[in-house]
């Protein structure tokens, strides 16, 4: 590793640590005369607007014939599909618990994404004048089916013939629940120009790493206007947005699933706000969604949404509705076109053909290594030029001593002179930089890897712990990952090697060493997935350098470069590149301006 390619690394490795610590998004101001939606309680969702028992005279006095919907005895209906189990109420005619049926908890349990304790749901509008939370009453139950689908009515019918209808449907597989809202009659004495739907969801723990889980966990949502926006996801405090645009979908989006409610039309607005407690660990984070229904929509019989509880599966995602795929973050570009264009593309396509994810690390390794093939040998060609030429540039360090910019005038001229640039081993690394970033995001946003194990890894898509420590270190945590100390020892031995074909001395070499160590702590707690494939692409760089090495003929490097000297030094210099010129005319702007400051310092002292 020559003095430019450390530099390189260097500034790469300062790269990621600054983005992963201080490129996260910012929270964003609420904006001004937005429309006034009242925000669930954020005490226990089933406990939101819960109406306090009232005399039959005095509901029979206020609603009429509505009042006897406030009576009633609740019961459940489950309906299964292939994918859900789902259980309905006819207490406010309301998806009351909804459970993934192939997927597990951390610890094994059933994974429920809605349940009485956890969620909470209103539809608050103006009845005749008076306030009325349409989910608080009591529906009449039909079941049918239509087609491959069950459809679950809920309705409400008045003696006048009005009448209120919930119709949900459930396909034989797949994660998405159809909503309608109908009306008959019912619409003409409802007040306003909106119904607010509001819906309150406590975020409970389901993955391994409650930290990690959190710093995933937020509310995103999309707009036609604005398009695809988030609530600050990494921070500790409240985040609130109020929506002044219509909005197509909102979502409670946790690491690897989504609990979303689109609508066919728009929303018209609302507000949206999460908030977290540090030291509560049963709870990862607390959501509070408010939308409002255009009373248009009731009254045109087009108030139709649907539901997704399911997986944040970037296969599965893009057919659900209009920008809903970018709930999965394949980084920034160029990195989010290599993920999805190239690195997601292959991955997915050998999870097809192969069940053993260990094995499909490997093969993608082997993969990309090879493309990147002309790349690395690019790389380790330019280190053995520097190898030839590294007694030359001891000798320039000896003979000028501690003037550096002389030394680097000096190096400059020897590389003109040999025909050699010197940072022609910086920028094959540099180029495979959008490959190295693609990583960082496919590995933590692969559902696939969750709860896949591999050796002694549990579970891929987050780190091993097969090494507990007794206390908890600043920035380790109170685990060791096995494969991250797997990748930092090969990178360790990796830059040791190179170090020896390199010039380069003092603290930019020891840097070489400080860089993996820090990337010790930065990804110890990172995906198991992430650690496995960067200690095997280093042990497939040692197996390929030494494949290299073979076609290298350093004796023949050092001839060419003998008689490039010997050709420049017969023409006057020969002809540079035009980064050499520029360099070289910079270094001698550098040296002008060094000697002027000089020649004033001195005058001024006489």
């Amino acid at each position: 590793m020559d003095r430019n390619s450390a530099i390189g690394l260097t500034l790469i490795a300062v790269l990621l640590l600054a983005y992963f610590y201080w490129f996260s998004p910012e929270p964003k101001p609420i904006a001004q005369n937005a429309p006034q939606v009242t925000t669930p309680a954020e005490t226990k969702p089933d406990a939101i607007q819960q109406p306090a028992a009232v005399p039959d005279s005095i509901l029979a006095a206020t609603y009429g014939d509505l009042s006897a919907a406030f009576k009633g005895e609740e019961t459940a209906t489950v309906v299964e599909n292939e994918d859900l189990k789902v259980t309905f109420s006819n207490k406010g005619g309301l998806i009351k618990e909804v459970e993934l049926k192939k997927f597990k908890t951390y610890k094994q349990q059933p994974l429920k994404l809605v349940t009485p304790e956890s969620s909470g749901f209103n539809l608050k509008t103006q009845y005749q004048g008076k306030a009325l939370d349409l989910y608080t009453l009591f529906y009449q139950l039909e079941q049918r089916n239509n087609g491959d689908s069950t459809e679950v009515v809920y309705t409400i019918s008045l003696s006048n013939g009005a009448k209120l209808s919930q119709v949900y449907s459930i396909p034989s597989k797949g994660h998405e629940i159809g909503y309608k809202l109908r009306t008959t009659g019912l619409d003409q004495q409802l007040s306003g120009d909106n119904l607010s739907l509001e819906w309150a969801d406590i975020v409970r723990p389901v993955e391994k790493d409650l930290a990690d889980t959190r710093i995933n966990t937020t509310i995103t949502y999309y707009s036609e206007a604005e398009g695809f926006d988030e609530l600050a996801p990494r921070s500790k405090d409240k985040e609130s947005e109020a929506l002044t645009q219509p909005v197509k979908w909102v979502a409670v989006k946790e690491k690897f699933f989504l609990s979303s409610i689109i609508a066919k039309s728009n929303f018209a607005g609302g507000n949206l706000e999460t908030s977290m407690t540090e030291s509560d660990s049963a709870v990862v984070k607390r959501a509070n969604i408010s939308l409002l229904i255009p009373k248009s929509q009731l009254a045109s019989g087009k108030a139709d949404f649907k539901f997704y509880f399911g997986p944040n599966d970037y296969k599965k995602t893009g057919d659900v509705t209009e920008g809903f795929r970018k709930n999965v973050y394949l980084g920034w570009p160029p990195v989010y076109w290599i993920n999805k264009f190239v690195i997601f593309p292959v991955f997915h396509f050998l999870t097809k053909i192969i069940p053993n994810y260990g094995l499909i690390i490997v093969i993608l390794v082997l993969l990309l290594k090879l493309v990147l093939f002309p790349l690395s040998y690019k790389s380790y060609l330019s280190m053995a030029k520097m190898k030839v030429l590294k007694p030359e540039l001891d000798e320039i360090k000896e003979r000028v001593g501690d003037d550096m910019t002389k030394v680097q005038q000096e190096q400059m001229k020897l590389y003109s002179q040999v025909g050699v640039n010197p940072i022609s081993g910086c920028i094959p690394v540099l180029l495979q930089m959008p490959i190295l970033f693609a990583m960082f995001y496919l590995f933590p946003a692969s559902i696939e890897l969750r709860q896949q194990p591999f050796l002694w890894a549990e579970d891929l898509s987050t780190y091993d712990s097969l090494i507990q420590l007794p206390w908890v270190v600043p920035f380790l945590g109170n685990h060791l990952s096995l494969f991250t100390l797997l990748m930092t020892a090969s990178t360790l031995i990796y830059t040791w090697q190179n170090n020896q074909l390199s010039s380069v001395q003092g603290p930019m070499k020891s840097m070489s060493y400080i860089m993996p160590v820090i990337f010790l702590f930065v990804l110890n707690s990172f995906s198991a997935g992430l650690t496995f494939y960067y200690f095997v692409s280093n042990l497939v760089t040692f197996a390929q350098q030494a494949i290299i090495k073979r076609f290298v003929d350093e004796d023949k490097i050092k001839a060419i470069m003998e008689e490039n000297k010997k050709k420049n030094a017969a023409g006057g210099g020969g002809k540079k590149s035009k980064f050499m010129n520029k360099l070289q005319e910079a270094m001698k702007s550098s040296e002008e301006a060094k000697r002027k400051a000089d020649e004033e310092r001195r005058n001024r002292k006489k």
